[in-house]
């Protein structure tokens, strides 16, 4: 049995997602293909301070369901400390990404996808919904971002 425990505040959840996206190097990233199959696999990311950039080749289920479907859930952590990302993706092929993104990128990581082949596209995922929860007991007020727009 979870033993009850203080929840965070709403502004105390705010700064630890966006500590959580500044420092972890991966994501689980869902998406579902035109039949509704759904997808879901680790990929390493960006965080840029407004949006996730993820970079994976248009050849794989993931890639094409990006890119066609145009949305996706990310998902960071465990189910005791979870933060959920639903976003809308936007697909840049090849060179077409920001400069900014793809050298942010490869500094993070010491790899630009872009220049390793060309099936490679750059996934900006625009945060639609956050949530944020530890255990049970901070459902409550787990909603941080609705609508593109934080609450807190």
């Amino acid at each position: 049995m979870e033993m009850i425990k203080e929840p965070r505040s709403p502004e105390q959840r705010k700064r630890d997602v966006l500590a959580r996206l500044e420092r972890e190097e991966d994501v689980w990233v869902a998406s579902a293909g035109p039949d509704g199959t759904p997808w879901l696999v680790p990929l390493w990311f960006l965080w840029d301070g407004t949006d996730v950039w993820l970079a994976t080749r248009t050849t794989s289920p993931t890639g094409r369901n990006l890119r066609d479907g145009r949305r996706t859930r990310l998902a960071f952590g465990d189910t005791q400390d979870v933060v959920l990302v639903d976003g809308d993706v936007e697909t840049y092929p090849g060179d077409t990404v920001p400069a900014a993104a793809a050298a942010a990128f490869t500094a993070k990581y010491g790899w630009n996808p872009g220049a390793d082949s060309p099936s490679y596209a750059w996934f900006r995922v625009r945060p639609r919904t956050v949530e944020a929860r530890r255990g049970v007991y901070e459902m409550p007020g787990r909603h941080l971002m609705r609508d593109g727009v934080w609450l807190v």
